[in-house]
């Protein structure tokens, strides 16, 4: 639904200077599963023990880990585009140096210069994708979370197919791979502004002063254990040669990455995010008990390996959302707070699973990496008032609800529940008949009279249509009219930005003056709150029903692909919650902005 869910355009309609950073996204997820086809080679041919060889997991995940937090205080000063480039270059660097390395120290100590690479990269690719993207918002995030997907899927498999030609071959690839994406990032995308305000190095330490997001975060903890503990080990007991353990680690990577872009939303709105999260947890712990009880039957071993891609796309969305809910802080520290916590808890299980089969048997490291998941749940259920609320704060969002219970002052982009902002033009809010009122007097008018109409608007060119049906309703009615754009925001299982207020009012104050043109009278608002693929059209049916509004105004969607079920969910929960007629405005049919369709 284009004004709905602000993607009126296809998502992969995108400036090259988006498709330049959204390939070195591809290539830089690959990284997460990418070595597991080669390690029992790398263990073969250097003579390294598997312990040896899980440190290409520890020191990449760990360095990662200490480099989220300073991710947000460089970026702040260079500019996202700089750090962008600096985290491409140093991957680039130190995967080709790895490949070239004649031992396991040498692969090790140069994985973890690619994790400081991987570090300053995921802070930035986002926001960077977003700020070049001219298909929306929506569509910005649809691109990125098909890069994501895409990287983690088939990142094993080429991995697989490089590494039965040598081990060396998927370092020596992603080099290649990476300077093309960094030459093609620095031509292509445009140089971007600092932010307003910088980040503090010690930021992300001291956000996890508050519970909610520290218990958040050690639950992510047990649970990147027992990810890492399966993910870095589990290849050795399988005995396959590199190409079938891609096969094997490419369907784990498919279900990872479409669990974590459909079934998770999915799963959270039916469920919410205590009962998913307590399910998927108890569902993983038993996938990883199973396989520590078959660990030397390999056919169960491999069915089991690949189920888990399920639970762990699930708990990397919903646990991230949770976290940048219950968390008071800015989107950017809290993640890099929750990433620093959850990487050191990836990094060191390999390492120790190796070290343990070393000292007792292969079955060891994966009992207690379903223990681990069941003390995960232990902690997350000390948090249960946090996530409680978490579920208020998403429940409200559209409604313009505060929700009591909060433990101290929230940033309203961040944890608050969705709000009305009032649009203001000229000093003074838009009032009926296109006069310029004082705020309050504004309001009334626009309330006053035969019940309102709802226009929901994005940033597209299909935007104006719906204003120019909504003018001609409302002129036959007597009705005022509430034009109401949903300031999106973004969580993906790696990182999370938020839409710009600025832009989102200057998006409404621009179309309110057709309404004061026409002498129609309106009133502005953007709704701020956690949004997702569907949650935008629930906001607009809740705004609606609560001014009581006769009819709801929207743009049909106008693409296909991944982007029309991002956008069908958004158009389902407008009709679900919708307690007032829908009035579809389809772009394609119209040649001019009075309504008239072709």
């Amino acid at each position: 639904m284009s004004d709905v869910a602000g993607a009126s355009v296809s998502p992969f309609k995108q400036p090259k200077a988006v498709f330049a950073v959204a390939f070195a996204c591809v290539v830089s997820f690959m990284g997460i599963g990418l070595v597991d086809p080669i390690l029992p080679a790398i263990s073969d041919e250097l003579n390294a023990t598997p312990s040896q060889v899980t440190l290409l997991f520890t020191s990449y995940l760990v360095v990662t880990a200490v480099a989220m937090l300073i991710t947000g205080w460089v970026s702040s000063r260079i500019g996202a585009k700089r750090t962008l480039l600096t985290g491409l270059a140093l991957i680039v660097v130190f995967s080709a140096l790895a490949g070239a390395s004649s031992g396991i120290g040498g692969i090790v100590g140069f994985r973890a210069g690619w994790g400081v690479g991987n570090a300053l990269f995921i802070a930035t690719s986002l926001a960077v994708i977003i700020a070049s993207a001219s298909g929306g918002f929506v569509g910005a995030i649809i691109l990125y979370e098909t890069a994501l997907g895409l990287g983690i899927a088939f990142g094993p498999l080429l991995g697989g197919l490089l590494g039965d030609i040598s081990w060396r071959g998927p370092f020596f690839g992603v080099a290649a791979l990476m300077a093309i994406a960094m030459i093609a990032t620095a031509v292509l995308v445009r140089p971007m502004p600092l932010p307003e305000r910088r980040t503090g190095l010690t930021e992300p330490l001291r956000a996890l002063r508050h519970r909610g997001l520290l218990t958040m975060s050690l639950t992510a903890l047990c649970y990147n254990w027992a990810f890492f503990t399966v993910l870095g080990y589990a290849p050795f007991p399988m005995g396959l040669g590199a190409v079938p353990l891609g096969f094997v680690f490419t369907g784990w990577g498919v279900l990872v990455a479409v669990f974590a872009v459909f079934g998770a939303p999915w799963l959270q709105r039916r469920f919410g995010i205590a009962r998913t999260l307590y399910a998927n947890l108890a569902l993983f712990a038993v996938t990883v008990l199973v396989i520590a009880v078959w660990t030397t039957h390999p056919p169960v071993l491999i069915t089991a390996v690949i189920v888990a891609g399920v639970f762990i796309g699930v708990n990397n969305t919903v646990t991230t959302q949770a976290v940048m809910t219950v968390s008071p802080v800015e989107r950017s520290v809290a993640s890099a707070a929750y990433g620093f916590v959850r990487f050191i808890g990836g990094g060191l299980a390999p390492f120790a699973a190796g070290k343990l089969v070393e000292h007792t048997n292969v079955h060891v490291p994966f009992y207690i990496g379903a223990a681990t998941l069941v003390l995960g749940i232990v902690i997350l259920s000390t948090a249960h008032g946090h996530l409680a609320h978490a579920e208020r704060v998403q429940a409200a969002a559209g409604a313009g609800e505060v929700v009591a219970g909060a433990e101290e002052p929230v940033d309203d982009a961040v944890a608050a529940p969705a709000r009305r902002i009032r649009v203001i033009v000229g000093g003074d809010e838009l009032s009926a008949a296109g006069d310029a009122a004082p705020l309050a007097d504004g309001w009334a008018a626009a309330d006053a009279g035969a019940a309102p109409i709802v226009a929901a608007i994005d940033a597209s060119p299909a935007a104006a249509l719906v204003v120019a049906e909504a003018v001609r309703i409302a002129s036959l009615s007597g009705s005022a009219v509430h034009l109401v754009h949903v300031r999106e925001s973004a969580v993906t299982g790696e990182a999370a930005v938020e839409g710009e207020s600025h832009e989102a009012r200057a998006i409404v104050s621009q179309h309110l003056e057709r309404f004061a043109a026409s002498d129609v009278p309106a009133v502005g608002e953007v709704l701020l709150g956690p949004v997702d693929h569907g949650a935008a059209g629930r906001m607009v049916a809740e705004h609606a029903d609560q001014i009581g509004a006769r009819l709801i105004v929207v743009g049909a969607p106008t693409h296909g692909g991944i982007a029309a079920l991002m956008d069908a969910s958004a158009a389902r929960e407008l009709a679900r919650h919708a307690r007032c007629h829908i009035f579809i405005v389809n772009p394609s049919l119209a040649t001019d902005l009075s309504g008239t369709a072709a």
